[in-house]
């Protein structure tokens, strides 16, 4: 029964941990493994909350022990990735930018908590998705043009999309069998093997995908205003009809 309760909470607490080395090891300044920290951590963050429906042991505590842990996880540790590679050299710039990412996703995160929400959708880019983005947007520094301005106008565009009111598909319903649970280990070596010779198209095979969805919200968006504004024109010939 203990274990079974632990369970979910372990997993958080995993993720948690990754989160802090993330952050140390961005300080030593290696910067891909931070960025891989915090991708590991998006896949313990993902199996917390399944693991505890499938073993019906969701509590309040593990909801705020998991909204604790994103704050790091996701928000502190991809913005001081963010800052080695390129915000440090802003001064207090840097550092305001660096300080407004963990913010809107704590902002985020406490909107979630007090929200009913819809289980078919989140209102405002996930905290997880937009710590992923960023952790592996930052290796892109070399290939940007005019990195130092794009970089940091990226993070804040992030930054933004926690807090706004756009929707994003919610995944986290979507069944799962058990099997699948029990080759999380062997997902995880294959990418740290993969890792090791290839880092550089890990990284940017994880960055494609979340950087689609956090995208996704804003084009939905727009296309739906411009749905609207087009159904709001009436026809002169129809009026006339009438």
């Amino acid at each position: 029964m203990i274990v079974r309760r632990a369970l979910p909470s372990m997993f958080t607490v995993g993720n948690l941990f990754l989160g802090i080395i993330s952050i140390i090891v961005a300080f030593q300044g290696n910067f891909d493994w931070a960025a891989l920290l915090v991708i590991i951590g998006m896949l313990l963050d993902g199996l917390d909350g399944r693991v505890a429906r499938m073993l019906n042991a969701q509590s309040e505590f593990g909801k705020e022990l998991d909204s604790l842990s994103d704050v790091i996880s996701f928000g502190v540790a991809p913005a001081f990735i963010m800052y080695g590679v390129v915000l440090k050299d802003m001064g207090w710039v840097g550092m305001v930018i660096t300080a407004v990412f963990p913010i809107c996703g704590a902002l985020r995160l406490a909107r979630f908590n007090v929200s009913a929400g819809s289980p078919n959708y989140f209102i405002g880019l996930p905290i997880t998705a937009a710590g992923g983005v960023l952790a592996t947007l930052a290796l892109y520094h070399g290939m940007l043009p005019a990195p130092n301005i794009t970089l940091p106008l990226f993070m804040v565009f992030l930054a933004y999309l926690m807090i706004s009111n756009i929707k994003y598909p919610n995944f986290k319903k979507v069944g799962i069998p058990k099997a699948t649970y029990y080759i999380v280990p062997l997902i995880l070596a294959i990418v740290l093997g993969t890792f090791m010779f290839w880092p550089e198209y890990v990284n940017r095979l994880i960055f494609l995908p979340l950087a689609f969805y956090a995208l996704y919200g804003v084009l939905k968006k727009n296309g739906n205003k411009k749905k609207r504004k087009t159904d709001a024109v009436e026809d002169p010939y129809e009026r006339i009809a009438k």
